[in-house]
């Protein structure tokens, strides 16, 4: 399995577009980095000390507690959090970063996690058809090894590429942040767990927004193989995939708004950051009921990408 995993790996970056996507995911979170820094550099004046910007936050917090009593449970209980969060930093003088700082910048740069997942779904839809493409899958399968084994190779190969690129992005991004902003700042994450408010370290915290934040991405790409095991078309793999990527969760959100089946659709639980911030797609979900249901999704999606590649006749 090994070696079907290192071949693969090897056909990837043989393509001159592996290295044009790690350049474009580069050159993007540079430009942020110079945008931010040039920004910065624009502003004069005296910041505000950070004790007035989270009493400002608590005075905002409370007053929107005030106004919307219709907000749902969830939204409350977040606000609640968020201000015994900011009253404890202000108790236990914790100071609260009010510019730029190095992981400041790598908490910022989890938007791009989007463009390093669109990389992985060329490369899932790509990995089996492209085979049927160039007219090689003949040669793949004449291999003494089973059909299964065969695909799991490419879809682990397309597992390995995706952190591959999310590595790049983090390890990237603390690079540029600690030249442009300095390695001061924040050394903690406050968070709220158990009835009460807890210093996480926040390298190991930023470590889960970025695992957290590449689901959904995860979650398409592993769609965008099983369509392109199904099909062998690549581009229809891609187009679909990155239709219900750019669509998929706006189309959910606007179901769930009349209707509660709507947390079983695949969407509706792909942000597993939203149980981080409170923004959940509908009132009551957990997150181990999305766990399930992602788990529910990931064996179809693999069950008949399996299936439809063990049965197909490659004469055909």
């Amino acid at each position: 399995m090994f070696r079907l995993v290192q071949n693969e790996w090897i056909k990837v970056f043989k393509r001159p577009g592996t290295y044009v996507m790690i350049g474009l995911l580069i050159l993007m979170v540079s430009a942020f980095a110079a945008y931010l820094k040039y920004d910065e550099s624009k502003q004069k004046g005296k910041q505000p000390e950070w004790e007035e910007v989270v009493q400002a936050d608590i005075a905002a917090l409370q007053k929107e507690l005030q106004d919307y009593p219709d907000m749902t449970k969830d939204q409350k209980e977040q606000i609640q959090e968020e201000i015994k969060i900011n009253e404890y930093r202000l108790a236990e003088n914790v100071p609260l970063d009010t510019k730029t700082t190095m992981w400041s910048f790598v908490d910022d740069s989890t938007s791009f996690i989007g463009f390093a997942g669109l990389f992985m779904i060329i490369v899932a839809a790509g990995i089996v058809a492209s085979e049927y493409t160039w007219g090689t899958i003949k040669l793949l399968l004449i291999r003494p090894l089973s059909r299964s084994k065969i695909l799991f190779s490419k879809y682990i190969t397309v597992v390995l590429f995706g952190l591959f690129m999310i590595g790049i992005l983090f390890l990237f991004s603390s690079l540029i942040g600690a030249i442009l902003f300095g390695t001061s700042g924040e050394s903690v994450h406050l968070a709220y767990e158990g009835g009460k408010v807890v210093e996480q370290n926040l390298i190991l915290y930023l470590l889960k927004v970025y695992l957290l934040t590449s689901i959904d991405i995860f979650m398409v790409a592993t769609m965008a193989f099983m369509i392109s095991a199904a099909f062998r078309n690549s581009s229809l793999a891609v187009g679909i995939s990155l239709f219900l990527l750019s669509m998929g969760s706006t189309a959910t959100m606007m179901i769930a708004m009349k209707y509660d089946w709507a947390k079983y659709l695949l969407f509706a639980n792909t942000n597993l950051m939203g149980y981080e911030t409170g923004q959940v797609m509908v009132e009551g979900m957990t997150m181990g009921f999305s766990l399930t249901v992602l788990a529910v999704y990931f064996i179809i999606f693999h069950l008949l990408a399996f299936f439809i590649f063990s049965k197909r006749d490659v004469a055909a």
